[in-house]
């Protein structure tokens, strides 16, 4: 590739300006934290939930931090493996000798860990973000395993919201009227535009059109070459409008069209590499079980829930749940679903046993739901030997003891808090 395209684009990418309106991230410290560590850091996440920011923070509070390149940029596109040494060259004629490297989306180029293993074994410091797990997983593992400390973005949390609108809140010992006021109207609001930054920042519908058919196109259609992208779309549009409910790959595939439930079965693993879907499989004992049951899927974000979907009512029950599970997908839990005679929405699974039990639900003011929700919590309590269990609510608190098991019922504006 020609060695002043590559000068124009270093030379371009050192004009960064930090934005205006810049939210902490609770990741940064976490990652500044291994920054004398030799291991490689990895920053994973979907596009635009802030990899790229947190990145140049952390470039930002070293004195040699120009070594900086983000493969993410149109005139790449004839970018080759052999060109990363064309890249070095250049890194060091323009800036001297230095030994941190900070790559952006260094994913897009084949081979990439090959050059990365080699500046690694000389003992330079390297940052890498990128925009798909599973990808950076499979190279990682071939050339880079035991080298690497992987670290995954989501978008803003409601805990990072409120530390940037609303932080006296958090200091103080017990809220006022006007605090929980004032919380509830940020949730309200986070309930609606959910945490992906600039989105959240400028309420521009287009950016979240945007940003999903960017990655439609470019992390799934065209880097899996697929030739009919009908059938993925409806398939988004579907879970889109269906969060939290089971689903089965054959009658999945009945209804967009597709008759093979291994080609489901991909296209489902496609948009989880992504970070656009997860999917919760029902618990047992038995992993060929649990490959056999049926499926939910939710979203790594509700707005776009919103944007991609379609709902006759706003189902904020289900809004509520897709907020609970990324919020304990963010903190690295382990993950299922119980079913049995009755339902409860997720269990924590720590060190081979479950250890915690959770239920999600708008309000308990309906005796039907009530009880529904509190069975389905027993239930799972009950199989899986757990004296405390927990109900998830928009804003209800209190404690209920039944059958010698202890209930908490939380408004999820302060489980989200952790307070």
């Amino acid at each position: 590739m020609d060695r002043e395209v590559i000068k124009q684009v270093i030379a371009d990418q050192q004009e960064y300006t930090p934005p205006k309106v810049f939210f902490a991230r609770s990741l940064t410290q976490t990652i500044k934290g291994f920054a004398n560590d030799p291991s490689i850091l990895i920053i994973t996440g979907i596009r635009r939930s802030g990899k790229s920011t947190i990145q140049r923070s952390l470039q930002q509070g070293l004195i040699k931090s120009d070594y900086y390149f983000n493969f993410d940029d149109e005139r790449l596109v004839h970018f080759k493996l052999q060109d990363f040494q064309v890249l070095l060259e250049i890194f060091i004629e323009l800036f001297g000798k230095q030994s941190v490297f900070y790559f952006d989306e260094i994913q897009n180029i084949k081979g990439w860990e090959q050059f990365i293993r080699r500046l690694y074994e000389k003992g330079n410091k390297i940052f890498i973000t990128g925009s798909n797990a599973k990808l950076l997983s499979k190279e990682l593992g071939t050339h880079l395993t035991g080298r690497y400390i992987q670290f995954e973005v989501y978008p803003l949390s409601f805990n990072e919201i409120i530390r940037h609108e609303y932080p006296d809140v958090l200091t103080k010992k017990a809220f006022s009227t006007d605090d929980i006021g004032n919380l509830l109207r940020y949730f309200a609001d986070y309930l609606q535009h959910g945490g992906i930054p600039e989105y959240f920042k400028f309420r521009k519908p287009e950016y979240l059109k945007d940003l999903y058919e960017g990655i439609l196109y470019r992390d799934i259609v065209v880097r899996y070459k697929i030739a009919n992208e009908k059938p993925l779309r409806e398939l988004m549009y579907y879970f889109a409008s269906n969060i939290g409910k089971e689903f089965s790959y054959t009658k999945l595939g009945e209804t967009v069209g597709l008759s093979s439930p291994h080609t489901i079965s991909n296209y489902c693993s496609y948009l989880e590499k992504c970070y656009l879907c997860f999917f919760l499989s029902r618990y047992s004992h038995s992993l060929k079980k649990q490959i056999q049951y049926n499926k939910k899927c939710y979203m790594i974000d509700q707005a776009l829930i919103r944007a991609i979907g379609f709902r006759v009512s706003e189902d904020k029950g289900r809004l509520l749940e897709n907020i609970v599970f990324i919020h304990l997908k963010r903190q690295s839990n382990e993950i299922y679903f119980h079913k049995d005679r009755n339902e409860c929405d997720f269990i924590i699974r720590k060190n081979n046993r479950i250890i915690q039990a959770i239920q999600v639900a708008t309000n308990l003011s309906d005796e039907k739901t009530k009880d529904r929700e509190i069975e389905g919590l027993i239930e799972a309590m009950e199989a899986y030997d757990l004296k405390e269990g927990f109900i998830i609510t928009e804003n209800e608190q209190r404690s209920l003891e039944l059958n010698g098991f202890k209930i908490k019922i939380i408004p999820i504006w302060k489980w989200l808090l952790d307070l």
